[in-house]
């Protein structure tokens, strides 16, 4: 049987998908869409192109591709920072889980399609692309804002909460009717996720003897037959594949050899993962997007001002500024990888077909208007909270020139009654200089109507300084400039 057909199409492809991904990095967007709408044309599904591929020739390379996706992500799993501010993170974190994924659960129930399907939109919805994400605040260049640290330990969050997720959600799809069938298969599920856990925590010197070898093909060759050895096991305990290569991701990431692996392991993951994505459009059929363009299309509007809102809530719980308040939410609305990972268990699963197209448009959508936002989201923080700062400076500006008033008149006063009083010229002049430039608003040294020259103008100055200097010192405003 000869496959030089296949692989001329499969290179071509891919060629393609190299010439749109140049373009849309000009303007800000990740491989992912591109990769899916290049596998959407090429789909048996679709006549407009010239091209056609089937999506069984490529399944398996796939699977490695929802793999070392999966396996990278535990891999970069960055345990001192979670288990270090373990608190701060949680809240956040946690805080901004719960309200995502009951507003995603609660949409699931209102378009209707099942219980067990309403649990598979709210993971969707729920949780960020942590590869978007990571690369948006690279090439943005955001790695030095204050808001960043916030939004990488909400994705170290997030990454864990995905593990438990998928575990739960492998169980409750899984067919199983018996209640103690399904709970013994969530005890089990549990126990292998702990497990790993305490190993990846305290393991790690361990595991890093048992894998050091200074042979670099055979290294590689060792944790890819791990990554693929826990992917089954995974699958064959009930939690997914997807899952068991996290975990040994985890537990690699935790030891000597972290950086070494990740300099091996990021090649794969980006060509078995080019695959996932080509795969997940080749199976998408254009037909089937009438009746979930609708849902879909709520789904991004409630995605967009659910996360902006909760960048507020980030801002608060952080001690954050609006701007990068909103920073933080454009930034962490941009769905990917997992939406399409829960897309194909439940199609594996025999769930509602809706769900695939429901979850290619939506990713689609979202890995598209996500990086916008994210890329213009300084310009639109500094629009919209740059107008209400500059509004807040005018009303403390307008409260100290009240204030001044106030002392004006008590200067005059002062002045009057010291020339009633017949004290010295010069302190008479004195008070009714300060007065003059209270009035005139000479501040901080702008001199207003009067040179440096100026008799007056020196005498006033001299007695603000000794009163400044004085021990009885009055309090001064700050600037609001500052």
């Amino acid at each position: 049987m000869t496959m030089g057909g296949d692989l001329l199409i499969l290179g071509i492809l891919f060629v393609i998908a190299y010439a749109l991904g140049r373009v849309g990095k000009r303007v800000g967007l990740p491989t992912i869409p591109i990769y899916m709408l290049v596998g959407l044309i090429a789909s048996p599904n679709f006549h407009l192109f010239p091209l056609s591929f089937k999506s069984a020739d490529v399944e398996l390379v796939a699977i490695f591709g929802l793999l070392f996706l999966l396996f990278n992500l535990g891999l970069e799993f960055d345990q001192d920072e979670f288990f270090g501010n373990a608190g701060a993170l949680l809240l956040s974190g946690g805080t901004r889980i719960v309200i995502n994924l009951g507003v995603g659960l609660a949409f699931g129930f209102w378009v209707g399609w099942g219980a067990r399907e309403a649990l598979i939109i709210a993971g969707m919805t729920a949780t960020s692309s942590s590869a978007i994400v990571t690369k948006l605040l690279i090439e943005l260049r955001r790695l030095a804002n204050r808001e960043t640290p916030v939004i990488l330990g909400i994705t170290v969050v997030e990454d864990v909460f995905i593990a438990f997720y998928l575990a739960v959600v492998a169980v409750v799809i899984g067919g199983e009717k018996n209640i103690w069938a399904i709970v013994l298969q969530l005890v089990i599920s549990f126990a292998f996720l702990i497990a790993m856990f305490v190993l990846a925590r305290w393991g790690g010197r361990v595991v890093a003897r048992l894998v050091g070898t200074k042979d670099d093909e055979l290294f590689t060759i060792l944790f890819f037959g791990l990554a693929l050895a826990f992917g089954g096991i995974g699958e064959l305990l009930g939690v997914s594949d997807a899952i068991g290569a996290f975990l040994i991701g985890l537990v690699l990431g935790a030891t000597r050899h972290r950086g070494r692996i990740e300099g091996f392991a990021l090649p794969l993951r980006d060509v078995f993962g080019a695959f996932f994505f080509l795969n997940f459009g080749l199976a998408l059929d254009p037909g089937t997007f009438g009746p979930v363009v609708y849902p879909a299309a709520v789904a991004v509007g409630l995605t967009i001002v659910v996360n902006v809102l909760g960048g507020q809530l980030i801002a608060l719980q952080n001690k954050l500024s609006r701007a990068e308040g909103l920073n933080a939410g454009l930034m962490l609305q941009n769905r990917g990888e997992f939406a399409l990972i829960l897309a194909t268990l439940a199609s594996g699963a025999g769930l509602d077909a809706r769900l695939t197209p429901f979850a290619g448009l939506y990713v689609l959508s979202m890995s598209i208007i996500g990086p916008v936002l994210a890329v213009n989201s300084e310009r639109m923080g500094s629009r919209l909270f740059g107008r209400r700062r500059r509004r807040e400076r005018d009303a403390v500006r307008d409260r100290e020139a009240a204030e001044a008033i106030a002392l004006m008149a008590g200067a005059a006063d002062a002045a009057e009654s010291a020339a009633d009083s017949g004290l010295d010229d010069d302190v008479a002049l004195a008070l009714r200089m300060s007065s003059a430039l209270d009035r005139e608003g000479v501040v901080d040294g702008d001199l207003g109507p009067y040179s440096e020259d100026d008799d007056e103008f020196l005498l006033g100055k001299t007695v603000q300084q000794a009163m400044e200097q004085s021990d009885q010192q009055v309090q001064r405003k700050r600037d609001p400039e500052y």
